[in-house]
């Protein structure tokens, strides 16, 4: 039986239906990724919840995927975003939506991985408007091209996330996030060495205090 549910003319081929879809998850984010982002007390937080990240854990960034773009905010919330691969031209721009505080801003952002503690194998997305995290994720970007341009073997940066700070004669201290990069390692690389034998219960160390949450 034929049934004709949309009619073709003047829509694009069946054969680049796949790619464009995909292209939603450079906007969103794919499904089960947190939201990484350093706080106004200097703390590096995750998810709904803002659960602190571990001070010493390492993460892994996939070199792929850097991209550059824009941002709207209204009151709290995303009114709508426009994000590339770095490979790419910055997306073309309309006119910002209503409600818009600043306007379209300009955004970067990259993916990571982390590698141990109570969040291994968490991934989670980056993003950032703000001058510090710009340079930041720049900083990363520059060391990343350099390491490439040195051994294509090992692309991936295993960093810590740090922080530092500035005084701002308004507001005060200002922080801003700092990609500490401990190596360079290549994309099938195993994620952590085998873990040690088991310590003797006796022996154990007392359990870490709860992980804070901070307020949204």
């Amino acid at each position: 039986m034929s049934l004709t549910v949309f009619k073709s003319a003047g829509l694009p081929a069946v054969s680049s239906l796949a790619t464009s879809l995909r292209s939603i998850q450079a906007d969103v984010g794919p499904a089960g990724v947190v939201i990484l982002k350093m706080d106004k007390t200097g703390h590096w937080v995750f998810g709904a919840d803002q659960t602190e990240v571990e001070d010493e854990a390492t993460w892994a960034v996939n070199p792929f995927s850097f991209v550059h773009g824009f941002i709207a905010w209204g009151d709290g919330e995303v009114l709508a975003e426009k994000m590339a691969s770095v490979s790419q031209p910055l997306p073309e721009l309309d006119i910002a939506p209503p409600g818009a505080k600043k306007g379209w801003e300009t955004q970067v952002g990259m993916s990571l991985k982390c590698l141990d503690g109570e969040d291994k194998g968490m991934e989670a997305r980056f993003t950032t408007t703000s001058v510090g995290g710009k340079r930041a994720v720049q900083a990363l970007a520059v060391a990343l091209a350099e390491q490439v341009e040195k051994d294509q073997t090992k692309p991936v940066a295993i960093i810590k996330l740090k922080k530092d700070h500035y005084a701002h004669k308004s507001y005060g201290k200002i922080y801003t996030p700092v990609f500490s990069v401990v190596e360079w390692v290549s994309m099938d690389a195993d994620e952590k060495p085998a873990e040690a034998e088991a310590v003797p219960a006796d022996e154990a160390p007392a359990p870490a205090a709860g992980r804070r949450r901070r307020a949204a």
